[in-house]
Parts: C-alpha cells; structure tokens; sequence
C-alpha cells in the first residue's frame, strides 16, 4: 500500500487575492491559459484587471470586455462558503498536485469534502453510461483494489461505470469531478451518492461557476480533470466518440497511463477500448494489471518537479511590475499576419517575426480578449474563422 501523500507545497492566497483571481477568471475571454499570460504579463491579477479593457480594444474588440466585479466575486465565495465548500488557487497547499502540472490548469477549483483527498495519487475510471453489469462490476473490482493499494478514485459521477467506481472506492477514497458548479450535480440521480463521497472519505471538485447548469460543451471541461488529477486512466466499456474516449486522450497527452479493458468485437460499448488497445494502451484484465502498472510511478515527490510556469502557481510571486511596452502597430500587424486559421506554435511565431516573447504574448493577449484567437493547448493559437 502507498506510504501516503505527494508531497504539499505552496503559499496560501490572501483573501484579496483570492477575490481579485475569481474576477479575472470569471471575466470575458479569460481562460486558464489567458489568466496565467496576463498574471505573467502583469505580475498581479489585480494588475491583469485594470489592463483588460484596453488589452480588448488593441485587440480590434467593437465593446466593453465584462469584467466581473468584486461584488461578483464575493457573492461567489458567500455561496461557496454557505455550500461548505472553498475556491482553491493552483499555488495553494490543496491544489491537486498532478493537476497543477498540465498546461492550462485551472487557477482556482472550487472543492467541497475532505480536501486531504487531493494530494493523494490518484487514478480515473471511467466508461459507458449504459455499462453492462459485468463491465459495472469489473470498474468496482478495479476501484476497490486501487484503493486498497491506497490509490484516490477519480471519476465524473456520470451513470453506469463513474457510479461503481465512486461506490466501490467510498471508504478509500475518491473525487467526483463535475461539469457545473458544484451546486448543479449532474445526473440528479446522483444527488444521493455526491453527498455520501463529500461527508466521507471523498471531495468534489469543478472550475465552473456555483449555479452553472451543465450543458453538452461542459462535459469535455470535466474530463480533462479527471485526466489532470490522476496518474493513469482505466477505461471500461467505452464507445466510439464517446467522452471516455476523451478523458483518455487527455491522459495521453498529460503523460499520463491510460489502461483500456477488452471486450467483445460484437458490443458497441467496446469499440472504443478496444480501439484503445489498438493504439497502445495498457491491457487490464485484472485489477493487478493497474496497480503493478502504478507502482513505480507512485512516489512522493512525483508532482514536486520544478516548472516553467511556476512563477503564476505559486501566488507569493505575485510582485507589482513595469507595465511592459505595449506593441506599435507594425509589430501588431507582423503578428497577425503570421497568424491563420491553422494551428501554430506560439515560439515559431516568435522566430518567424523577429519579435520579442513579450511583445508577441502581449499581442495574443490583446486578440484572445477581444476573441478573436483560438487556444489549441501545447503552446498552440490560431485566429477566429472568418464566417
């Protein structure tokens, strides 16, 4: 069994931080790749905040970008708190350590239940909705040895395969990752079994904002936390284009393990593990083929590496700085003309134009906020199609 958790760091925000990052995120066209530009660009969110609108306007936007107000964000934080859950920084000692590690994390989760939770390794289990009852009773086997072996169970609290993860790994263990707020759990079938995982062993977690009803374009927010938050992701019963599918990609490009269970040609809810297989996941047969699978990645200072973008993980940093020179119009255009609506890499852009990285970010920034650029994630951008 595990020794324990990975190892905690970070410094706590302040609560004017915290509600000067809550307005940042929850402002128009600000992303968690955009939060974490503007925090580099400007040192503070507070900072980030007064730049927005003209950051917008030099981007070509024809109105005022929304900015939320402090008013927004404490009313946010006295739902939070009357909900008993809390908004958690990625620089803060409860973040989920894996997850702070992926491109493009979420500044802030908000969480309900037993946060030390969080900085256990974890493992996602995922699978069909409509599950067969042996493909149900295989995910349980799975979830209950990985968390005897002391492994977290993550999963989307979706029905079938999610629902015999959560319930096999209550007493071990588990998070619920949801694709609205946290007051808006999704099924309602599953209302019972969230409050069973937050008054026991288990937490919550979600980006989104409290009263945030989740809609179909959500759901893929959701799984790229699932896949953010574990070592490996075990794949049980899944169909072609289905969002389990979707969780395993990200998994993939996180580095993560990615595990897909057999199954019969002739089953719809295996094309897509099977397909899996095809494409060099793990096969798991048995429970122990996971856990062995773990066991030499689960230390605990796995999540502890030094990072490029630690400078906005970590909120200590957050120092007042120099406004940086704003882009003339001739280095605006050079950067735009090198854009298109194909994908491309954010450092190649810098070499073709000869541009400095901050003025090339700068200008990115000014386009992402008036919406005019598409995040790729890797480091990739394109411009908005033209109808």
């Amino acid at each position: 069994m595990l020794s324990g958790s990975v190892r905690r760091s970070g410094i706590a925000l302040t609560e004017r931080q915290k509600i000067a990052w809550l307005r940042l995120i929850r402002s128009d066209n600000v992303g968690p790749a955009t939060f974490r530009d503007l925090i580099n660009h400007f040192g503070t969110a507070e900072a980030a905040l007064d730049a927005l609108p003209e950051l917008s306007r030099r981007g070509g936007s024809d109105r005022s970008v929304r900015i939320a107000t402090a008013d927004d964000a404490e009313r946010e934080l006295e739902m939070a708190h009357r909900f008993g859950a809390v908004f958690v920084g990625i620089g803060e000692p409860d973040y989920p350590p894996a997850l702070r590690e992926i491109d493009g994390a979420p500044p802030l989760l908000a969480m309900k239940g037993n946060l030390k939770v969080a900085a256990r390794l974890s493992l996602g289990v995922v699978g069909s909705r409509n599950a067969s009852v042996s493909g149900a009773k295989f995910a349980a086997m799975i979830a209950r040895d990985a968390g005897a072996a002391g492994y977290v169970i993550t999963s989307g609290l979706a029905r079938g395969i999610d629902t015999a993860a959560h319930r096999a790994s209550l007493h071990t263990g588990t998070i619920a990752a949801l694709a609205g707020g946290l007051d808006r759990p999704y099924p309602p079938e599953n209302v019972g079994l969230l409050q069973e995982i937050v008054s026991g062993e288990g937490l919550c977690i979600s980006e989104m904002p409290f009263g945030w009803e989740p809609r179909a374009r959500d759901f893929p927010r959701r799984n790229r936390l699932i896949a953010g938050v574990s070592l490996g992701v075990a794949v049980v019963e899944a169909a072609n284009r289905s969002g389990s599918l979707i969780t395993s990609r990200y998994a993939a490009d996180f580095g993560r393990l990615v595990f897909a269970v057999p199954g019969s040609p002739l089953d719809p809810r295996c094309h897509g593990t099977n397909d899996l297989l095809k494409q060099g996941a793990i096969v798991t047969t048995s429970p122990a083929d996971v856990v062995e699978a773990l066991a030499p990645l689960s230390r605990d200072d796995l999540f502890t590496r030094s990072s490029s973008n630690l400078d906005v993980k970590e909120p200590a940093v957050e120092t007042t700085q120099p406004t940086p020179r704003a882009p003339d119009d001739s280095d605006r255009s050079l950067i735009v003309e090198a854009l298109g609506p194909t994908p491309v890499d954010i450092d190649d852009v810098i070499r073709h134009t000869g541009l400095s990285a901050s003025a090339v970010h700068l200008v990115l920034l000014e386009l992402d906020l008036a919406g005019q650029l598409c995040r790729h994630g890797a480091n990739l951008v394109s411009l908005v199609p033209v109808d």
